[in-house]
């Protein structure tokens, strides 16, 4: 399995990545999230398309999405949500912002003929299975990648490094669900919790981040 350069979860790196492939980032930004209480939260703009978590894989946190994964409902697939699965070692911060832009209204600020919307058109035309094929042969998503894998305010480790760090991706879905993405899983999954509206997005995901990731 390939390796890249992880990538430092800094909202300018993230713009830089976007900008490179093809998204109108005078429309859609990004933003730190400096904490899960309400003073902090209201410091996001509003609407927030997508949220991206980045957190430390303990044991914990591990067997518990192994026993999510032994009863996955592969009728989850053919849902509306377009998911990526991770074969590339380090990727995971690229792998969720596909996983934002493509499955959010951030989608809608795509420019036409570019690198992403090629990628995104192409990736929903086919299996979750050739998708992983789309992603390693897109020299468009490797180069973004590198380009920005070492302009952290961090010292990046290198390609083949253990890291002990991933990212996840929190959408709203059309009929209010949260839909967790994590290119490690089976497929996308769906949280039981309900998002009545596009501005309760940041909201709810600092709940369900509270309970699962932080008090687990």
């Amino acid at each position: 399995m390939s390796s890249w350069v992880p990538l430092e979860a800094n909202p300018e790196l993230f713009h830089a990545w976007s900008a490179k492939l093809g998204l109108d980032t005078q429309e859609c930004e990004f933003y730190d999230v400096y904490g899960l209480d309400e003073e902090l939260l209201s410091m996001v703009p509003q609407p927030v398309h997508a949220v991206l978590l980045l957190f430390p894989l303990s044991p914990k946190i591990e067997e518990r999405h192994r026993s999510e994964d032994e009863t996955y409902a592969e009728s989850l697939l053919a849902s509306e949500i377009l998911w990526f699965k991770q074969t590339i070692g380090n990727a995971c911060g690229t792998i969720g912002l596909l996983h934002a832009i493509a499955n959010s209204p951030a989608n809608t600020c795509i420019l036409p003929d570019t690198p992403l919307a090629h990628l995104l058109d192409q990736a929903r035309k086919t299996t979750p299975e050739h998708r992983t094929m789309l992603l390693q042969d897109s020299t468009a998503l490797k180069s973004a990648h590198a380009a920005i894998a070492g302009e952290g305010q961090t010292v990046a480790p290198e390609a083949q490094d253990p890291v002990n760090l991933h990212f996840v991706a929190f959408v709203r879905g059309s009929k209010g669900q949260l839909w967790e993405l994590d290119g490690r899983r089976k497929g996308p999954v769906e949280r039981p919790m309900h998002v009545p509206h596009a501005t309760d997005l940041l909201r709810v995901v600092a709940q369900f981040v509270q309970t699962y990731y932080v008090c687990y």
